[in-house]
């Protein structure tokens, strides 16, 4: 099996939508109230932070790769 690229982005993405889904569970529960509307300002911001996390990965990914030897570790070719 191949190896899968870690994503940081996909992990906020889903600590955002557990954190809104604890937040609703919550206040169906009766044990914190809060309006509504606030939670999509939350989200909104939770998005974007993922948006960002995940440019920053990209970068990070492709300013590493392009110092690597392109033909991998021991002068041969990886297999695909």
């Amino acid at each position: 099996m191949r190896r899968h690229d870690f994503e940081p982005g996909k992990l906020v993405v889903g600590l955002v939508l557990l954190g809104g889904c604890a937040a609703y569970l919550a206040s169906a529960h009766g044990s914190w109230h809060f309006p509504a509307y606030a939670l999509l300002p939350v989200l909104a911001a939770g998005f974007c932070l993922a948006g960002l996390v995940s440019f920053l990965a990209f970068v990070i990914r492709r300013s590493r790769a392009r110092g690597a030897d392109p033909d991998g570790p021991g002068g041969r070719r990886p297999l695909d």
